[in-house]
């Protein structure tokens, strides 16, 4: 059985949104057309409480795209994005959610962030979507949405790491680049953990 993942189509990382992906509007269309040849999609949602440990706004003097230690774990300090009930926090309108059959909340801890689809970025808690695709007898997944240097990279290696046949589809994935070369080096890191990566 294969299975298609949308991580983060969201507002917040739409156009206008708080993160906002460069051109991360272009892949609602085709992740559209993805989902309509698999048998089982599903989705990640960022799912943060209010004043959010990543949040820059959390940090009295630090300023969005810092690097810290939260915790004993490297941290980007992000701008409040994808809060709990918010409008940016939803899924994006052109999104077709029918095809959806489960979604999987992530960063809800206000102590860790959680780039991955299936553990936080301490691999402390799992969201349990590794034993979902298993329950439905998942063996092949592709990951698409956004961003491709972050939450799809962290959800594709640990799809990798959880056994499941894992594709890349770059076509209907954008990445933020906060520094020049950072969706490039996502793909390597993809690729070095088995990830198969497609560009169609």
């Amino acid at each position: 059985m294969r299975a298609l993942i949308l991580v983060d189509i969201q507002n917040d990382f739409l156009p206008g949104g708080a993160l906002a992906v460069p051109r991360g509007g272009e892949i609602i269309t085709h992740a559209n057309e993805l989902a309509a040849e698999f048998p089982v999609v599903v989705a990640t949602q960022d799912w943060h409480p209010a004043g959010h440990e990543s949040f820059a706004s959390s940090h009295a003097g630090r300023r969005i795209g810092e690097v810290i230690d939260l915790h004993g774990l490297p941290q980007v300090l992000w701008p409040d994005h994808c809060v709990q009930g918010s409008h940016g926090a939803e899924f994006a309108a052109q999104l077709d959610l029918a095809r959806i059959a489960k979604v999987f909340t992530k960063g809800e801890d206000p102590t860790v962030d959680s780039y991955s689809g299936f553990f936080d970025n301490g691999r402390r808690r799992s969201t349990g979507l590794a034993d979902w695709l298993r329950d439905h007898r998942v063996r092949e997944v592709c990951i698409i949405g956004l961003a491709t240097d972050y939450c799809v990279k962290a959800t594709a290696i640990d799809a990798a790491r959880e056994g499941f046949i894992t594709t890349c589809d770059l076509s209907a994935c954008r990445g933020v680049e906060l520094k020049p070369g950072d969706t490039d080096a996502a793909i390597k890191a993809m690729r070095a953990a088995g990830v198969a990566v497609a560009n169609r």
